[in-house]
């Protein structure tokens, strides 16, 4: 068993170091290893234009999608932790899940026929983008969000602020979102962590001053192969940063419950 958890480990990992020793190789061509070391192929990636807009376009979609996920999220979770029961409850739980059992290139078609009609010419726009990127991440919000709210008990705050005559925006405000801010943040940067790594939707459903960085990715690999590689350790060390960040903070709010228990 410990060879067989070697072997999944360097099968995981290979590639990205192959990935790293080639964006710092000279030339890399029918050979195993890259030859070589220079650092100019990041230095490409910095100038390219296509690549600066598709980044900050990237970070546009990250930040459009997190508020999104914020803006429709809490009130989401927040409705099936408090007004939904029994079959009710389970359905509208299902319903939030279908876009992670759905395959991205179905709802990519979807969004195809449905928005690139005469009624709603809306395909390859960035709000267009951005709602795709909602439906995908929105599941991973509401999920985690319910599962805190049952088991920091919020029924019973909420429940305890309104007899000592709290409003509902009143225990909202200090009640609710202080309880919550941890897991939102969290949710936040695994929503971020999912965002700026997508690429089957977005490469369907993007246009050409809405395309992100990983579809521009994509282009790359049928040029300079150390250029390609050093587009992608810049998306890798993104994705890992945010997950990263995001596992902290979960692991940061385990201990404050902990600790509060």
């Amino acid at each position: 068993m410990p060879i067989i958890a070697i072997a999944y480990l360097i099968f995981l990992i290979a590639p990205v170091l192959l990935l790293a020793l080639g964006s710092f190789g000279e030339t890399w061509s029918n050979t195993l290893l890259p030859s070589g070391f220079t650092a100019r192929w990041f230095q490409e990636v910095a100038s390219d234009p296509s690549f600066r807009r598709a980044f900050v376009t990237s970070l546009q979609i990250v930040g459009t999608t997190c508020l999104l996920n914020l803006l429709v999220g809490l009130p989401l979770a927040y409705a099936i932790q408090a007004g939904a029961k029994g079959g009710v409850r389970f359905a509208a739980r299902l319903v939030t899940l279908m876009p992670v059992a759905v395959p991205e290139l179905v709802l990519a078609f979807g969004f195809i026929l449905i928005f690139s009609t005469d009624a709603l010419p809306w395909l390859g726009s960035f709000w267009l983008l951005a709602a795709g990127h909602l439906v995908l991440t929105l599941p991973y919000t509401v999920t985690a969000l319910v599962a805190d709210m049952e088991q920091l008990n919020l029924d019973e705050y909420e429940h305890a602020a309104a007899t000592l005559g709290a409003s509902f925006f009143a225990r909202l405000r200090d009640v609710t979102l202080p309880l919550l801010r941890t897991s939102l943040l969290s949710s936040m940067l695994t929503v971020a962590a999912l965002s700026i790594g997508e690429f089957q939707l977005s490469n369907l459903v993007s246009g050409f001053l809405s395309r992100t960085y990983p579809v521009v990715l994509l282009q790359a690999f049928y040029g300079a192969t150390g250029f390609a590689c050093a587009a992608t350790i810049v998306l890798l060390f993104l994705a890992v940063l945010a997950s990263l960040t995001s596992s902290l903070t979960a692991q940061f709010a385990g201990a404050n419950k902990t600790r509060s228990a």
